[in-house]
């Protein structure tokens, strides 16, 4: 048996190699289709691996009061975003001190400036760092750990001692070759001295998370005095089934804060730190049906015209098939030997589909600082759409070729 499986496999080559043209465009369809299946499937997993990454440290225990909140739309337009009357200092303020749920902690922040230099020495940044005043519970509620150094404590804030923690990209720029712990950094004339600097967590959609600089909220105030800042709260939930709890006790005392009553509606928005995962993995869910269609109709279009070079290949090859035949070919060996040629064809399409699919892939995801990672489940599926593929392609070929009569096919000219 495998003597003969070994020749058809010989003789499948040899057929393939004396239809080279034709097998190469079969060939280049296959792969259009399958690259745009593994491509598209890549770059959705890069994005969801990246975005999975940067909030699963945050856990599904934490919630924010914001100033935009999403309504969903009717015959599922989506959902619509409606922006709220800031949230002041004086409200965040006054929510730490009054929300007192069991087992939570509370962060306030705000960010002064997108576009801040900061110098050390006779060195500085380019314009570009975003500097954010945080309270003590600002790394551990967005899930933040730090490279070398210590958090911000309890006295720091309140005592409002000029102390910073800087992002990763002051390691190997600004202070490049030597620790910037104990160093002293100069924003816009204030002193701040050094004490941990943060992990990396690269670029989410073009915004740096490594170039910023956290200090003590009361001296960003002091230093960004621009009116209406749009301050966050994030609350953190040790217990994740008080969240309910914790989050109705907080939209009570936000309501009680900006003083509605009863029958109005809020004012402010409240998101956990899950529901932006679950909108974008959303998105994605879309992006990988577009990348089915787009590789099923391709794919639909390489099957007729695999099906159509094999009928060709038969056509021309019947005084062959006569020749086997009445040397004693059984039906079977003759199905095989162009069901085999039909299959070599698919999988020669297949692999490069996946090997472009992927390149592609991992260039979408470095041009979008992207954590890739290797489609797996992609390339699964891509082998068996392939083989598939074959299977409907080359089964009525095959079996117009072994149901060919010895005798007419040997006075085929």
């Amino acid at each position: 048996m495998f003597p003969l499986l070994k020749e058809n496999i010989r003789i499948a080559f040899d057929s393939i190699k004396s239809q080279l043209l034709r097998t190469i465009l079969t060939v280049l369809i296959i792969a259009i289709g399958i690259t745009a299946l593994v491509g598209i499937l890549s770059a959705v997993s890069a994005l969801e691996n990246t975005i999975s990454s940067d909030f699963a440290s945050m856990g599904a225990n934490t919630f924010n009061l914001q100033r935009y909140s999403f309504t969903a739309q009717a015959r599922g337009g989506g959902q619509r975003e409606k922006v709220h009357p800031v949230i002041s200092y004086r409200e965040v303020r006054k929510f730490k001190e009054v929300y007192e749920y069991p087992g939570t902690q509370t962060s306030i922040s705000f960010t002064g400036t997108s576009g801040a230099e900061v110098k050390y020495e006779d060195k500085k940044t380019d314009p570009e760092v975003s500097i954010l005043g945080v309270n003590e519970h600002f790394l551990s509620n967005s899930g933040l750990d730090l490279e070398e150094g210590h958090d911000f404590s309890y006295f720091d804030i309140q005592n409002n001692n000029n102390v910073a923690i800087l992002g990763a990209d002051f390691a190997t720029g600004l202070f490049k070759d030597i620790s910037p712990i104990d160093k002293t950094i100069s924003i816009r004339g204030a002193k701040f001295r050094v004490i941990g600097i943060l992990e990396s967590k690269g670029s989410t959609f073009g915004n740096n998370q490594d170039l910023r600089v956290l200090i003590p909220v009361e001296i960003a105030r002091s230093i960004f005095t621009q009116p209406n800042i749009n301050y966050n709260i994030s609350v953190k939930v040790d217990d994740k089934e008080k969240l309910e709890g914790a989050q109705s006790e907080a939209v009570i005392t936000f309501r009680n804060i900006r003083g509605l009553n009863p029958v109005e509606e809020d004012n402010f928005g409240m998101a956990r730190s899950d529901d932006l995962i679950n909108q974008i993995f959303q998105i994605t869910g879309y992006l990988n049906v577009a990348a089915w269609i787009i590789s099923i109709i391709t794919i639909f279009g390489s099957s007729i015209a695999l099906m159509n070079i094999m009928l060709v290949s038969v056509a021309e090859r019947t005084r062959e098939i006569g020749i086997r035949k009445a040397l004693g070919a059984k039906r079977g060996t003759i199905a095989t030997q162009f069901f085999m040629e039909t299959l070599i064809i698919g999988q020669i399409g297949g692999l490069f589909g996946i090997l472009f699919g992927i390149l592609i892939g991992y260039a979408v995801a470095t041009a979008a600082s992207f954590d890739f990672v290797t489609p797996w489940r992609a390339m699964l599926w891509a082998t068996g759409i392939t083989i598939l593929v074959a299977i409907l392609a080359g089964s009525y070929p095959a079996s117009k070729a072994a149901k060919q009569d010895p005798v007419e096919s040997l006075h085929y000219e």
